[in-house]
This record gives C-alpha cells, sequence and structure tokens, in this order.
C-alpha cells in the first residue's frame, strides 16, 4: 500500500527519506494525503480532507495547527519534542551573552569611527560596553522540559546558579537535570530571585501572558527576559512598562510583532532559535519517523492529542479506532467482534479527553469477516475513525 504525503514549509529531504519506497511524497493533492508534514504552515481555517489521518508538525509547538478540529475528525497530530532542543539551547545561551555584554550596539558603535586613530578612539570608548559576567549570576527557567533541561545543566557549568521551575516535568527528564540546579515550586522566587530569566512552556489558556504586571512586580531592577517560547507568554503592555522603569533591563525574544520593533530595551529574533540545518534534520526525521510508524502500524509516538500507543502486530489483521470517550465503549467494541466470531489477540484502549483511541489485534484469517466487522464500526456513531492495518 502507498502512503500519500503532503509537505509544507520546505522539509529536509534527507529527514524525508525515513518514510521509504511505500510513501509518496507531494505526488497528489490535499484532499488525497494521508498525512500532512508541517513546519510554520498555518492550518487554522483549512479544510481537512477527509483521507487525512494524521499531521506531524516538525518542531515542538502546534499552535499552528487545530487540534481540536483535528481531533474530532479522528487525525491525529505529532510533534518533534526535543528535535531541536539543543539549537535552541544554544539560542538561549547566546542570548545571555549578548545581554551582559551588549555586543550589538559595542559592534554598531565601532563600525562608526573613522581616521587613522581608530584603535585610540576604541581605547577611549570601549568603558562604555564593559558589561558584566554571567558566572555568579542567577538564571531562572520556567519549564524543564527538553530545550529547559539542556540550558539548566549548561548554564551550571559555566558557573550560573540556576533554579528551575516545572510542577509537570517528566521523571525522565528529571534524572538528566544536574543535582545543582535548584527546583523551586513557586514562580515567585524565578520572579524574585533571578537575574536572568528564560521562559520554555507551551502556550494555553493558563501560560498566556504568564509574564504580566503582577510578576514582574516581583522582579529584580535590571532583569533580562529571554522568550524563545511564544510571543503571547509575554504581555506586552506590562513589558513595555517594566523597560521604561528599569526593572526589565532587556528582552529578547525570538518572536517578532510590529509592536517590539525597534523598541530600546528589545531585541527580536527573526524566530530562528531552532532553525539550524541539523535541529532542521532532526525534525524531519523524526516527523517522518513517527508518521511511518502511525501509518504502517497503527502505534502512536508524540502525539499531542492522543496518548502514546504500542504494540507489537503479531495477528493477522489490526484495526485502529478513534473513539469518543463515551462509558461502555470497550464492551461494545469487543461485543462487535464477538458476534462475529472473531477472536482478539490483544486490545489496548486509552482515552484523553474526549476521544480515546483503540488497537485491536484480531487473530482471524478471514478477510471478509473482518470486512464486516470494520462495517461495523464505521456505522457505529460513537467511532469517528476506523482503520485496517494487515500484518505484512
Amino acid at each position: 500500500m502507498v502512503f500519500n504525503i503532503t509537505t509544507y514549509n520546505n522539509i529536509n529531504k534527507i529527514g524525508l527519506a525515513e518514510l521509504g519506497d511505500q510513501f509518496a511524497i507531494d505526488q497528489t493533492g490535499n484532499d488525497q494525503a494521508d498525512a500532512y508534514i508541517i513546519r510554520s504552515q498555518n492550518l487554522h481555517g483549512e479544510i481537512l480532507p477527509s483521507s487525512l489521518k494524521a499531521i506531524a508538525r516538525a518542531g515542538a509547538g502546534t499552535n499552528n495547527i487545530p487540534i481540536d478540529q483535528a481531533t474530532a475528525q479522528g487525525i491525529v497530530v505529532f510533534n518533534t519534542p526535543g528535535a531541536n532542543a539543543n539549537a535552541v539551547k544554544e539560542a538561549v545561551l547566546t542570548s545571555l551573552f549578548l545581554s551582559a555584554r551588549d555586543y550589538f550596539s559595542a559592534t554598531q558603535w565601532a563600525n562608526t569611527l573613522t581616521g587613522s586613530d581608530v584603535p585610540k578612539q576604541i581605547e577611549a570608548g570601549k568603558s562604555q560596553f564593559a558589561g558584566t559576567e554571567i558566572a555568579g549570576k542567577t538564571l531562572g527557567i520556567i519549564g524543564l522540559g527538553a530545550i529547559g533541561a539542556r540550558i539548566a545543566n549548561d548554564a551550571r557549568r559555566l558557573g550560573m546558579n540556576v533554579l528551575g521551575y516545572d510542577p509537570y516535568v517528566s521523571i525522565e527528564t528529571a534524572w538528566n537535570i544536574s543535582s545543582h540546579v535548584k527546583r523551586v515550586d513557586d514562580l515567585k522566587a524565578i520572579f524574585g530571585q533571578s537575574d536572568y530569566i528564560t521562559i520554555h512552556v507551551p502556550l494555553t489558556a493558563d501560560t498566556a501572558n504568564m509574564i504580566d504586571s503582577s510578576a514582574i512586580a516581583l522582579m529584580k531592577k535590571g532583569t533580562v527576559l529571554i522568550n524563545f517560547a511564544r510571543a503571547e507568554l509575554v504581555d506586552h503592555a506590562a513589558l513595555f512598562d517594566a523597560i521604561e522603569a528599569g526593572t526589565i533591563k532587556r528582552y529578547i525574544t525570538d518572536f517578532g510583532t510590529e509592536e517590539l520593533l525597534n523598541r530600546e530595551g528589545v531585541t527580536v529574533f527573526p524566530h530562528v532559535g531552532g532553525s539550524t540545518e541539523e535541529a532542521e534534520l532532526n525534525c524531519a526525521i523524526m516527523a517522518s519517523q513517527t508518521v511511518r510508524q502511525f501509518l504502517e502500524t497503527g502505534e502512536i509516538t508524540n502525539a499531542v492529542n492522543f496518548p502514546n500507543m504500542h504494540q507489537v502486530l503479531s495477528a493477522p489483521y489490526r484495526i485502529t479506532l478513534i473513539n469518543k470517550n463515551v462509558p461502555n465503549m470497550v464492551a461494545s467494541i469487543t461485543a462487535a467482534v464477538s458476534d462475529l466470531g472473531i477472536n482478539i489477540d490483544n486490545i489496548i484502549n486509552r482515552s484523553k479527553g474526549d476521544f480515546a483511541y483503540t488497537i485491536l489485534d484480531l487473530e482471524e484469517q478471514d478477510r471478509s469477516k473482518i470486512d464486516q466487522l470494520v462495517t461495523a464500526f464505521e456505522a457505529d456513531e460513537q467511532i469517528v475513525r476506523v482503520r485496517m492495518i494487515e500484518k505484512a
């Protein structure tokens, strides 16, 4: 079986090679696509075709994808957490150095000098760019995921005192964070004790404008705020007031808006934090691998709208179901199988929010029975998506 893949935003071709020969890339229209692989393409307001089974975001953020719409249509949305983590980490560390020493202003000033006595002019004027060192300063990290954890460890190695806040940090990530990083349970500690603050949390209803006037009121005078997560995490009106008052010395962000440009105390990068050759390749590889695994086996890894689901396919047939998360669905599913005299080899059912995902492996050689079962499931109004996968 050949799967049709539509790509957006120039996905790395070497990474796409991970899909293999059974995948046709950009050879059909969107209305025939089994999966999209995208980067920054905004899908909000777009019609998602009935053929579409998966959307893979080659990156961590998924705000450009209408996740609720996709879920309701039985489309699994994937991202690639950690694939660009090192690139963003390096961008944040660069921002720390730039804010401490103001190299931008220094080089701009140096390039205005003229005459044969430039060296003497430089010696006379260089003191205005002396800056400070980051060693011994306190860095507060909001969010200790793949990116935040790397920043925490490297900042410690650079001699910084590191505070980390993340009530949802995974056990796996926690094991990889240096014991010298101090975990705090209250954001007030981050705001009140840090010389530098960097944000690494997703944009949600709870995190939008998390850096507001009340948070800024707790900060030390001269705090540097770094945001390589999402623009909407910072209340810009409160930010501008804080810069004018001197509470925030500099704001460095990778998310430019018109109101941020050409402002004193604001440095805007053009969304390049994760845009290294290595990161783009890593994201493309991970996105391609997760799409291939899902389309070929029905297994789920790194989905944002469904649980991770893994089960080795050993039976002749597998049926996967995306169903509404209502009572007695598992009983209804197994009853439909039993009615056709089919033996269940294995079944997994897990829910996330209003929907659930079921992997149903069937010990049955008669394809006509499998087809009847698929038809029965498709007629069930509680089931949104039915897929049948045959063991290779």
